[in-house]
This record gives C-alpha cells, sequence and structure tokens, in this order.
C-alpha cells in the first residue's frame, strides 16, 4: 500500500517538475527583460529608466515586489524627467544574491544602479521595506541625494516585539515551503487557476498550506488586481519561480538588521523630504512618520486617505504630486540666509 502511494507521489512530483520547467522556458520566451542589467557582486540587477531629465527619480520598492509596482507613478514621473526602477537580488528579472544576502549588500545594490546613471544627485521614492533601503543609502551617500519620498514606512518594525520576531520566522518558513512547492509547478498551477478565472478550485488547493498562507496569497492577487491588465501575467510569471520565494525568506531574514540600521539615524540634514501615511495607520505609526519627517528641516507628511499600505496601487497620483514637489525643490536654495 505504503508502496503505491509512494509511487504515485514520486509521479506526481516528476509531473509537477516538468510542468515547471516547460512553464519556465515559455515565460522566458514570452516576457524578455524590459531593461538593462547593472553587475553587482558578481550577479545582475535588472534596471528599467524611461523619460529623460535630472535630476533622476529611482524607485525602491516593498519587501516582495519588483520593478513593475512602480509602473504607474515611473511611467507619469518620466514624462517630466528620468524615472528608473529596479528589481532587488532574486526578484522579477534580476539574478539570485551570488553570496548570503545582507542589509548592506541590499544597500550596495541601490549604489550600484545609482551608480549606473550618472555622478548627479537623485531622487529616492521607498515604499514599506524599500524605505529602509532608501534611508541608509542617504546616511552613506547625503550629497547624493536630491530628495526623498518615503512610502508607507514601516516604522513599526523598526524595534520588533517577540510578537513581529515570531512572524518573521513565520514568514520565512512560508517562503521557503513556496520556494519547494514553485520548483514542482504547484505554485505554477495555483496562480493560473486564480488568476485565470477558476478561484474556486484555487482556493480549495490553496487551503490545503493553511488559512493564513491561503488569505495572504489571495489578499496579494488582490493587490495585483489594481495593476494595469496587461501587467497581470508577467507578475504572475514572475511568481512562479522558487528565486523570487527565496528572495523573500532572505529579505524577512534581514529585516532587524535594516531596522537596526535605520534606527541609528538621526538626521536628514534639509533635503526635501515627503513621508506619505496611508489613510490606515494608527496614531501611534503616524507619530513615528512625523519624528521621521523631522529628520531634515523641509520634511513634511501628507496623509493618503483613500489608500491601505499599497498606496502606489491605490493612490499612485499622490506619489507622483510629491515627487514633482521634491523634483522641484532640489533646484529651490538648501538653506536659507
Amino acid at each position: 500500500m505504503w508502496i503505491a502511494v509512494s509511487g504515485v507521489v514520486a509521479l506526481l512530483v516528476l509531473a509537477g517538475a516538468i510542468y515547471q520547467r516547460l512553464g519556465l522556458a515559455r515565460d522566458a520566451r514570452r516576457f524578455l527583460p524590459p531593461g538593462r542589467f547593472v553587475d553587482v557582486d558578481g550577479g545582475r540587477l535588472h534596471v528599467v529608466c524611461r523619460g529623460t531629465g535630472t535630476p533622476a527619480v529611482v524607485f525602491e520598492s516593498a519587501l516582495a515586489t519588483s520593478s513593475l509596482s512602480w509602473i504607474r507613478v515611473q511611467d507619469a514621473a518620466a514624462r517630466f524627467t528620468t524615472a528608473c526602477a529596479y528589481d532587488r537580488a532574486g526578484f522579477a528579472w534580476s539574478d539570485p544574491a551570488s553570496r548570503r544576502t545582507t542589509f548592506a549588500r541590499t544597500v550596495d545594490g541601490l549604489e550600484a544602479v545609482v551608480a549606473s546613471l550618472s555622478d548627479a544627485p537623485c531622487v529616492l521614492v521607498g515604499h514599506s521595506f524599500g524605505v529602509f533601503v532608501c534611508l541608509e543609502y542617504a546616511r552613506r551617500h547625503p550629497g547624493k541625494v536630491a530628495g526623498l519620498v518615503l512610502v508607507d514606512p514601516p516604522s513599526d518594525w523598526v524595534a520588533m516585539d517577540r510578537g513581529q520576531r515570531r512572524m518573521l520566522r513565520g514568514g520565512i518558513v512560508m517562503s521557503r515551503l513556496g520556494e519547494a512547492l514553485a520548483r514542482v509547478g504547484v505554485v505554477r498551477g495555483c496562480l493560473a487557476l486564480l488568476m485565470g478565472g477558476r478561484p474556486g478550485a484555487s482556493r480549495r488547493l490553496i487551503k490545503l498550506l493553511g488559512p493564513t498562507t491561503s488569505r495572504t496569497l489571495e489578499r496579494i492577487v488582490g493587490e495585483v488586481r489594481k495593476l494595469p491588465p496587461e501587467i497581470y501575467p508577467v507578475v504572475q510569471a514572475m511568481w512562479c519561480r522558487p528565486k523570487c520565494f527565496a528572495a523573500m525568506a532572505d529579505h524577512l531574514r534581514m529585516m532587524i538588521e535594516a531596522g537596526a540600521a535605520v534606527a541609528g539615524i538621526d538626521s536628514l540634514d534639509d533635503v526635501p523630504l515627503v513621508v506619505i501615511s496611508s489613510g490606515d495607520q494608527p496614531p501611534s505609526v503616524v507619530e513615528a512618520h512625523h519624528a521621521l519627517a523631522a529628520l531634515s528641516t523641509r520634511g513634511r507628511v501628507v496623509i493618503a486617505e483613500k489608500s491601505g499600505h499599497w498606496i502606489p496601487y491605490d493612490e499612485p497620483e499622490l506619489i507622483l504630486e510629491a515627487i514633482r514637489g521634491v523634483h522641484a525643490g532640489y533646484h529651490l536654495p538648501r538653506r536659507m540666509p
């Protein structure tokens, strides 16, 4: 009996692995990288730039997202300046990290992307975890930052309590599970059903992974559907790749390091700065956002009243307005007499 069951399982795993391999080959032909590559630490980061003008705007994505998450804001910003988004190591078209992922090496990636543009200062726009990367870059290179737009900073994750650390550990385990399931085609099959009009079948399959994972995956799909419809297949293809889940696990692991790094920043001088808070943040987080804005003599807070955490999807025009203001502010006198 057990031999028969083991044989069936082995055949299913083999079939899933073949399905996954064929899918990866098809995706590689369909979804060519739209940008160029920058060499970093033995690997390549994918960078896509649109528009012309200075200072350039460089977008830094949230924890488990890529350059695709900025498409609405980037296209609009490209109408008045150079607008560049990139994929951190392991996500979308970028290579997996060649060495153990650390927060310092992650910031090195942003350094390489900015250096590939020009020697001129640039405006950094970060969302969620991307805020930490932008802040650390600004600490390292204050003279190279023309302005900052920090979208819904995860300020409540700077000093983590025991519950948050437990959530991170759970997230790492689930990411590693996702990596394993992606290798045998399970993720590909679930997303094909969920995005392809058969959510009922996909939900029954996903529920086998537990209620928390099920809710998380469905919430992510719901957010993705706020992007332009032509982007859905690309995002779906990216998240069928095991490397994306491995990268997410690495990012979750370094959250403590990232929080500790930005906690030590006590001044952003007079760099033009806008912090955008989502409309559903509790007062304690909004207060922390005001404290972050106060690190610059030209800092302010804007509330995205119509948005949850995914402001780039819900109110991209609000981010664009902040970018315009910071971009224009760079050309004003940095210090008043």
